[in-house]
């Protein structure tokens, strides 16, 4: 005898999609089309688990129509990503590969010895396997962000795809949107140094190697400046820790909110960096992709009504 579970999933896995014969509301359509009870209906809605033509519908009064498409989807997997987006955590891309995150400001992307939980890589993975056995997947880290730097965190799902990318790492074009302290003497610039971390986890900068320093390189160009900060596009050849809040500070533009590098303001309340894009080559197809994080409010906002572009990332392709 199936237990209750295994009746849902079986029930489930049955109907999933469904063309509408005449106009009624959506909750008492799921009720005749599913078969189910009306507990497990009300929460396929409230969690998100019901499309109706492509769109996620959780209001029961929602008056179908002839011809719409109705598409019910695992229980499981609506309430696990409803748990995601509580986290203020986005899912820009998702295949058998890899997975694209839009990280939050202030979240770790991996444990820390004064957090060992509660992190980017953790309610990935929860999210992972919240989502049932019909899709068993994890996430492997192929990269970091600092804890106060929002945008792009790409994940593997495979090691041998985790493996693909990080070999190929400088060929990934990673790029920050900015603001920082001043204006760079030139608009255009490149940066080159050697960088080290002491004993205190802060990072330093040498135009000479030192044994354990490793060679940076960072390329920026000013999109804005309004009153005593500027808004700078950022891309790095390699990926260092710290790389950018190290190298802009040692121009004299120190990332606004970001103290441990010299920055004496905090306008946005928050480290003002964030990763906006991420382009690289598919590990296993060689398809390009191109990812955009936008701009965060709390960035943009202190330049809005200034002159200029502020070439926010915008879509995805």
């Amino acid at each position: 005898m199936c237990s209750r579970k295994s009746q849902v999933e079986l029930s489930l896995a049955i109907i999933r999609r469904l063309t509408v014969a005449r106009g009624e509301l959506l909750l008492p359509y799921l009720f005749d089309a599913l078969g189910l009870k009306r507990k497990i209906v009300k929460n396929l809605l409230k969690f998100g688990a019901v499309e109706v033509n492509g769109a996620t519908l959780r209001q029961f009064d929602h008056l179908l129509a002839p011809g719409d498409e109705v598409k019910v989807n695992d229980l499981s997997t609506a309430v696990a990503t409803v748990r995601l987006k509580s986290a203020k955590i986005r899912i820009v891309h998702e295949d058998d590969a890899l997975i694209v995150l839009d990280k939050p400001s202030g979240l770790l992307t991996v444990a820390t010895e004064r957090e060992k939980t509660d992190t980017l890589y953790a309610r990935l993975n929860d999210y992972l396997r919240g989502r049932g056995s019909a899709r068993p997947s994890r996430a492997l880290v192929v990269h970091r962000l600092d804890q106060g730097t929002s945008g792009l965190v790409l994940f593997a799902k495979s090691r041998q795809v985790q493996c693909l990318i990080e070999d190929a790492w400088q060929a990934v074009e990673k790029t920050y949107w900015v603001v920082v302290e001043g204006r760079p003497h030139a608009d255009l610039g490149t940066i080159t140094s050697y960088l080290t971390e002491g004993k205190s986890l802060k990072v330093f900068s040498s135009d000479h190697p030192t044994p354990g320093a490793r060679l940076a390189t960072t390329h920026y160009r000013l999109l804005q400046t309004r009153g005593d900060l500027s808004l700078l596009e950022v891309r790095l050849e390699s990926g260092r820790k710290h790389q950018i809040r190290v190298h802009l500070a040692g121009l004299g533009c120190s990332v606004a909110g970001d103290p441990r590098y010299g920055a004496a303001s905090d306008p946005c309340h928050r480290l003002a960096l964030h990763a906006g894009r991420l382009a690289l080559a598919h590990p296993l197809t060689g398809a390009r992709l191109k990812f955009d994080s936008p701009l965060p409010l709390a960035l943009s906002t202190l330049f809005a009504g200034s002159k200029g572009c502020l070439n926010p990332a915008r879509g995805q392709e």
